[in-house]
Parts: C-alpha cells; sequence; structure tokens
C-alpha cells in the first residue's frame, strides 16, 4: 500500500485531538490518510479498550480516513526496544506513507513523548534494508522511510515549526472527537469518574488552543506541528 499521511499515535482519540482537522482537510483533498493507534488505552479512567475502539471506528467514519488499526502494544508500559520497533516498522512498511504524524515530543502524559521517540526511531529503522520484517501474508517487506515525520502540539504547548489552517474543517474534527463519547464532555450527573479531559472544560480549551493558533497565521482554527529537522522550501512566495 501506498498512502499520503500516517498519524500513528499512541492512543484512540490522541489523532482526532491533534490533526482531526488536518486529517479531514487531507481526505476532503482526495488524499489516502491512514490512522494508527499503538494501544487500546485500556489504562484509561473511564470507558473501556472496547468501548474505545467503537468509539474509534466511529471517529474513523467522520473523517472518512481509508484505514485504521491497533497494535495492541501495552497501554502506559509499552517499550521502546526490538521487539515493540519491529511492530511499528512493519505498519509504517505497510502503508508506505509520504508523511507521517505522531505525538508530541513532550506533554503532560508520558506516554506521548515515549510514543514519540518510539515512532522516530522506528522511522529510521525502517528505512534500513537489513532489518528484515514480514507482512500479514509471510512476504518479505520493502525499507520504506518517509520523508517527512512531524509531532502533534497535545496538552503542553510547544512553539510549533508549522501551523496549518483547518477552519473549514473544524466541525469535522469536534465532531470526531466528540464521537469519543466516555471521554469528553461528560455531564456533571454523568455516573463515571470525571476526568481532566472529560470535563466539559477541556472542549473549551481545545477550541481555544486552535483559535489561538489560528490568530497567528490570521485565520479563525489552526493546528500546530513541531519538526525535528529545518523545512525548507523551493519558493518563498509558497510561503504566501
Amino acid at each position: 500500500m501506498q498512502f499520503d499521511l500516517l498519524v500513528m499515535t499512541v492512543h484512540p482519540d490522541d489523532s482526532e485531538l491533534g490533526a482531526g482537522g488536518t486529517i479531514a482537510k487531507y481526505v476532503a483533498e482526495g488524499k489516502k490518510v491512514a490512522v494508527v493507534d499503538l494501544t487500546r488505552g485500556e489504562l484509561g479512567t473511564r470507558g473501556t479498550a472496547d468501548t474505545r475502539a467503537a468509539e474509534a471506528q466511529a471517529a474513523s467514519e467522520i473523517l472518512g480516513i481509508a484505514a485504521r488499526e491497533n497494535l495492541g502494544l501495552k497501554d502506559g508500559f509499552f517499550r521502546n526496544d526490538e521487539d515493540t520497533q519491529r511492530i511499528v516498522i512493519q505498519a509504517i512498511r505497510k502503508y508506505r506513507p509520504e508523511i507521517i504524524i505522531t505525538n508530541a515530543l513532550d506533554d503532560r502524559h508520558p506516554d506521548h513523548g515515549r510514543a514519540s521517540k518510539l515512532v522516530y526511531d522506528s522511522v529510521f529503522l525502517s528505512g534500513l534494508r537489513r532489518i528484515v520484517t514480514y507482512d500479514e501474508s509471510g512476504a518479505e517487506q520493502e525499507a520504506f522511510r518517509p520523508r517527512l515525520q512531524l509531532q502533534l502540539i497535545q496538552d503542553k504547548y510547544i512553539q510549533p515549526d508549522i501551523i496549518m489552517d483547518i477552519t473549514p474543517f473544524w466541525d469535522v474534527k469536534e465532531r470526531a472527537i466528540l464521537a469519543y463519547t466516555t471521554q469528553f464532555n461528560a455531564s456533571n450527573d454523568d455516573d463515571g469518574p470525571q476526568t481532566y479531559i472529560s470535563n466539559p472544560g477541556f472542549m473549551e480549551s481545545t477550541r481555544a488552543r486552535a483559535r489561538e493558533l489560528g490568530r497567528n497565521i490570521q485565520v479563525q482554527f489552526a493546528e500546530g506541528f513541531t519538526s525535528r529537522k529545518i523545512l525548507g522550501v523551493g519558493d518563498i512566495f509558497d510561503l504566501l
């Protein structure tokens, strides 16, 4: 398979929160987009792994992505070791994306930074032909390395290297986030435990972040990304 964009993040809902507008934008433009969740989010206070899987499916349908899968790594305790890297490499070689987006380099949830490093290391190793992996049919996979890797800006604010206008797709992003009904916008009479993200104020802060990023480029809503490498353009007028 050859995909244009792969969003590979550690928990179901990370992709929607950090890049839902960007995903919706490129789907609307006809790009082939996939999401890979590293874990099932089984340590989450609210919901279960099964309910989150159903919510992820609903969010995927709202976004219109071409594919989504879950690698089933251990939530909270996955390691950045050879066995885990090989699982991630298999997924990268399966989707062969031009661009890959992953979790923030550093964030409130320690899984985010650890996942970012895991994916970064695996992207490099995926390009080495002497590392042999196999697809689901048992066929040997070709070495492959995405041309660009970006990271989300999540709970902790990080100065972005790129800001993407998502104004026309904000409503799609918000609906995709709210498809995770066990996680977000819980009412005060909800029987489940209230968490940092279930409080309705969390969605307000998500909107505020998107507005603040948008203000920097004179648009209503935006998403920000960081890059580990310096980004260049062939024509500075492309920046207008």
